[in-house]
């Protein structure tokens, strides 16, 4: 009976740790407002794990939205530095992840950014997808790993920081709050108050089957011709200018 009872016990407790490992739900905290991603660990492992250590050992906090292209893609996993001349730094890298191409990317879902023409490039900077781009990014580059989706009202805040101003410059694309086209005519300088900014990201459901019933679009074009688009012979110019202006700003 003893015997049985540790064995039970050393069961209970193998059962506790694998649980607490499978963090899926997290809280991204912004100065715009909270919203949640509900991780797909049980399709994208290696991705919502990868993610997930960053998200433990804070790296992702006090970070900022450094990137937005409107009405297509809203990018983190930078930090804002004060110095207006270089504005952005990467969160220090870890080793890249291997793509997991398996889900589609349309509004609202949550993927790796990585480096043009490397797959498996990705580390530690993501996007939001603010409209549909599966026709697009499911095939770009092997594909754009989709690992979690925004959930809930989420998007209203998503939606909130893609009307922001984006200044250009040595911002490149950054949105910038309560800052207008007319602050920079009259050369107003850009503060820490004007950067989107990531306060923090917890774990606040660390249950393994939460995305059950999110019903995810799979990824159905991933090793198809980039050359080719849905529903027409090939992509427009916009599309393909976006999408590799995205790619190549990836990673400084």
């Amino acid at each position: 009976m003893l015997k049985k009872s540790v064995l039970a016990t050393t069961f209970a407790a193998a059962l506790a740790v694998s649980h607490n490992a499978a963090a899926t739900i997290v809280l991204v905290e912004t100065n715009m407002g909270d919203f949640e991603i509900n991780l797909f660990d049980q399709t994208t492992p290696k991705t919502v794990a990868n993610f997930l250590t960053y998200v433990k050992d804070g790296s992702y906090n006090n970070s900022a939205f450094q990137r937005l292209v409107k009405d297509f893609v809203i990018q983190g996993g930078q930090r804002y530095t004060g110095n207006n001349a270089a504005p952005f730094i990467n969160i220090p890298q870890r080793a890249p992840v291997d793509n997991e191409p398996k889900l589609s990317n349309v509004r609202g879902t949550v993927a790796m950014a990585k480096r043009g023409g490397e797959p498996n490039s990705a580390t530690n900077q993501w996007f939001v997808n603010i409209k549909d781009n599966s026709s697009n990014l499911d095939r770009q580059n092997s594909g754009f790993t989709v690992f979690g989706v925004v959930t809930g009202t989420g998007m209203s805040i998503i939606d909130s920081m893609n009307g922001l101003f984006v200044h250009g410059g040595a911002f490149i694309e950054a949105p910038l709050r309560n800052y207008t086209a007319a602050d920079l005519a009259n050369k107003v300088p850009v503060t820490a108050a004007n950067i989107v900014t990531i306060e923090r990201i917890t774990v606040i459901n660390d249950s393994p089957t939460t995305a059950a019933n999110l019903n995810p679009t799979p990824n159905t074009l991933v090793g198809k011709d980039d050359s080719a688009s849905s529903g027409s012979s090939a992509p427009t110019l916009l599309m393909v200018l976006a999408g590799l202006a995205f790619w190549r700003r990836r990673k400084v």
